[in-house]
C-alpha cells in the first residue's frame, strides 16, 4: 500500500478529489489531506486525515501572495517530514516546493491556461517547474511546460460531475419544481490570476436582478460581502448542496470561471461575464464546440442582457442544452477514474501513456 498526500486550497478542489481520494482510501492507501483555512473546506474534510497549513483571507498584492507561499511551504514541509508519501498531489506552488526539498514526487493538476496573464504565467514559474507531471484538459495551453503535461480528453469538473460521481437530486433544493430560478454568482477577484479583471459590480447584480425576478427566483451565490438591499437574495440553501442547484437551475450568470465549467458540464444554460471571456481553453471548448455556455467581456453589458432575453424567450431552453451535453459526455472519459488509476500506478502510468496516449479511453 501507498501513501499519499493532497494538497487543497479550495472547496472546489475537495470536490475535485474526493472521489478519487475515497477510492485510494477503500483500496488500502493511506491519505493525508493538507488545506488552507477558505470558506467550509474545513467542514468538507472534517471526516478526513487532514492538517491545516494556512488560516483567513490574505490581501490582493504579490507581497501578500509571496508571504503566504513561504509560509505554507513551511508548514507543509513540516508535515510531509512527518507523513513521508509516496507521491503528493494538488493545484498550489507549495506542494512542488517540498516535492523538490524531499525528493518525493509530485503532481500538479491543472484547466488553467499559462499565458491567460502575466500574473498566471509568472504563478506558473514558481510551480510548474517544480512538478514532475502536470495533467490538464487537452486543450490547454501551458506553454514551455506542455512537454512535461499529461493530456487527458476531459475536463476537471467531470471529476465529481460526471454522470457516473454526481445524481442529481431535487429534493435537496429548496425551491417548489414548478418555480424557475436563477443563480446569480459574483466572485471576489481575489486571486492572483484576477487581478485588474472585473466582472459583476453590485450595481450590476441589481440590474440582473430587476430583469430576472419577474421570471423566477433570484439565488446570489458571493465570495464578497453584498450589501444589505442584495442579502434577501442571497443563497440560503446548504452549500454543499450546490451543484444540485446549479443542476436544476433555469440560468447561471456570473463572473466565475469555476461554477460556468460545472454549468456547462451539468448542462444548465450559462452566461459568464468578465474580462477572462474568449480567453480561457476549456471554456472555448464548452462554447465554440459543444455550444454549453457563453462568454461575454464585461465591457458589454448590451450583449449580456440581449444573451438573458434570448435565453429566456426559448421555452424548452433546459432541454437544448441536456442534448448538447449529451454530446459532450459520450466523448469525454470518467476524469476520477482515470485519475485513480493514474495516481495509484504512478510512475509506471505515465510510462504507458507515453507509449500509448490512447489508453485514456479505456475510461469512457
Amino acid at each position: 500500500m501507498k501513501k499519499f498526500l493532497f494538497q487543497l486550497n479550495h472547496p472546489a478542489h475537495f470536490h475535485l478529489f474526493k472521489n478519487v481520494i475515497h477510492a485510494l482510501n477503500k483500496k488500502g492507501h493511506e491519505i493525508k489531506i493538507s488545506i488552507k483555512d477558505k470558506d467550509i473546506l474545513k467542514t468538507l474534510v472534517s471526516g478526513y486525515d487532514h492538517v491545516q497549513i494556512s488560516s483567513g483571507y490574505r490581501k490582493k498584492n504579490i507581497i501578500s501572495i509571496l508571504t503566504s507561499l513561504f509560509d505554507r511551504d513551511r508548514k507543509l514541509y513540516d508535515v510531509v517530514d512527518e507523513f513521508r508519501p509516496d507521491l503528493m498531489i494538488g493545484t498550489s506552488p507549495e506542494i512542488g516546493h517540498v516535492s523538490l526539498l524531499k525528493k518525493i514526487p509530485a503532481l500538479f493538476l491543472g484547466e488553467d491556461d499559462v499565458n491567460l496573464s502575466v500574473p498566471m504565467y509568472l504563478g506558473a514559474t514558481i510551480s510548474y517547474p517544480f512538478f514532475d507531471k502536470i495533467l490538464s484538459p487537452t486543450k490547454v495551453n501551458n506553454s514551455i511546460w506542455n512537454r512535461k503535461t499529461i493530456f487527458y480528453n476531459g475536463f476537471q469538473k467531470l471529476a465529481y460531475l460526471h454522470p457516473n460521481r454526481f445524481v442529481p437530486d431535487r429534493k435537496k433544493v429548496d425551491v417548489p419544481a414548478n418555480r424557475k430560478f436563477f443563480i446569480i454568482r459574483t466572485s471576489s477577484m481575489a486571486a492572483y490570476h484576477d487581478m485588474k479583471m472585473k466582472g459583476i459590480d453590485n450595481d450590476l447584480c441589481m440590474k440582473l436582478i430587476e430583469t430576472l425576478q419577474p421570471h423566477g427566483e433570484i439565488l446570489i451565490s458571493s465570495e464578497r460581502k453584498i450589501p444589505p438591499h442584495l442579502s434577501k437574495f442571497k443563497f440560503s440553501g446548504n452549500i454543499e448542496d450546490i451543484h444540485h442547484y446549479l443542476y436544476f437551475a433555469d440560468l447561471y450568470i456570473g463572473d466565475s470561471q469555476s461554477m460556468a465549467v460545472e454549468s456547462a458540464i451539468l448542462g444548465t444554460p450559462n452566461i459568464r461575464f468578465n474580462d477572462f471571456a474568449g480567453k480561457i481553453s476549456v471554456l472555448e471548448e464548452l462554447e465554440n464546440k459543444y455550444q454549453l455556455t457563453i462568454g461575454i467581456q464585461s465591457s458589454d453589458k448590451d450583449k449580456l442582457f440581449r444573451s438573458i432575453d434570448e435565453i429566456l424567450q426559448v421555452d424548452d431552453v433546459k432541454q437544448v442544452w441536456r442534448k448538447r451535453r449529451s454530446v459532450m459526455l459520450k466523448e469525454k472519459i470518467d476524469v476520477a477514474a482515470f485519475f485513480i488509476w493514474f495516481i495509484e500506478n504512478y510512475p509506471q502510468s505515465y510510462k504507458v501513456l507515453s507509449k500509448n496516449p490512447e489508453y485514456q479511453n479505456r475510461f469512457k
